[in-house]
């Protein structure tokens, strides 16, 4: 497994350690064992399936706190759309019953599988931030990357006390699907995250009606933001490499969507928190929400 001693070779690179008061969007392995077990820090394994594994006696981070992505509810199907962000009282219930309150600085840990495991970080993150709590971090590289840098381990995970959580909706981190029709019609940037087979309509999601993007729509790969070699995100120069091939300006108001709003979580987290365009928002609903009404437009850019 090649980790982060190559990633110069790939232009990836994890964040350095930092004070504990010092938010950054990623975080490395050295910060986490630098940082775990301090005050209002609060390490947050979201990694499915943890007991399937051959991890042995000490599967979990010593300290952290765990609310699997695919379990535990972070995502719910609303209206029979899949995936979508939970009523506002069922999600902060979820992150108050993780003993996390509004003084917490949050390091959400994934797997580091791929850049699609590693959207469920990407993803909680995002609902902490449209939820208005700012002291939230990745795990760069999630468990890959502390597991090789031979950080604490421990049988059990930490048992938190409930808080009430406190939150501030931001509403412009959210867009609709009434936005995306008004972004349709104004020419803003809707960026795909899907793989190109998908974007392209040569495939598609089950859980989408039709193959296609919606019109206009440019492609920015989520695996093209993660790799899955080295264990790590992509450095801001890469995103911006991306960005700027696909026509999108600096600071370009933009929504990023995919299938359900997971793989869009990636290119979100690429643009707006490792690139610093504030001006990105993320359809919750995707394509599934889209493709539900016959009636919205769809363009299939494969030929057939």
């Amino acid at each position: 497994m090649r980790i982060a001693s190559l990633a110069l070779t790939l232009g990836v690179l994890a964040a350095p350690a930092a004070f504990a008061s010092d938010v950054r969007p990623l975080v490395d392995a050295e910060w986490v064992k630098a940082n775990a077990g301090q005050e209002n820090v609060v390490v947050l394994d979201i990694r499915d399936k943890v007991a399937e594994t051959d991890l042995g006696t000490t599967p979990f981070i010593d300290g952290a706190v765990v609310a699997p992505y695919s379990t535990a509810g972070w995502r719910t199907e609303l209206n029979g759309v899949p995936g979508m962000l939970p009523p506002v009282e069922q999600i902060t219930k979820l992150i108050g019953d993780l003993g996390i309150d509004a003084d917490d600085h949050v390091v959400i840990v994934p797997w580091g599988t791929d850049s699609t495991e590693f959207g469920g970080a990407t993803r909680v993150y995002w609902t902490f931030k449209y939820l208005g709590h700012d002291e939230v971090s990745i795990l760069d590289g999630g468990w890959r990357q502390y597991d090789a840098a031979g950080g604490a381990r421990s049988a059990e995970p930490a048992k938190p006390s409930p808080v009430a959580f406190e939150y501030e909706l931001q509403d412009e981190l959210l867009a609709t699907t009434e936005e995306v029709a008004a972004a349709l019609e104004s020419g803003t940037k809707l960026v795909d995250g899907r793989p190109a087979e998908q974007f392209e309509g040569k495939s598609k999601s089950p859980v989408v009606r039709t193959e296609g993007t919606i019109p206009g729509a440019v492609n920015i790969k989520h695996g093209d933001l993660y790799s899955a070699e080295y264990a790590l995100f992509a450095r801001p120069e890469t995103v911006k490499a991306l960005s700027e091939a696909v026509g999108l300006a600096a600071d370009e108001k933009n929504i990023a969507f995919c299938n359900t709003g997971h793989w869009a979580s990636v290119a979100w987290f690429g643009l707006s928190e490792v690139l610093g365009n504030k001006n990105t928002s993320m359809y919750d609903g995707s394509m599934a929400e889209w493709t539900a009404d016959p009636k919205r437009p769809v363009e299939n850019r494969s030929g057939t």
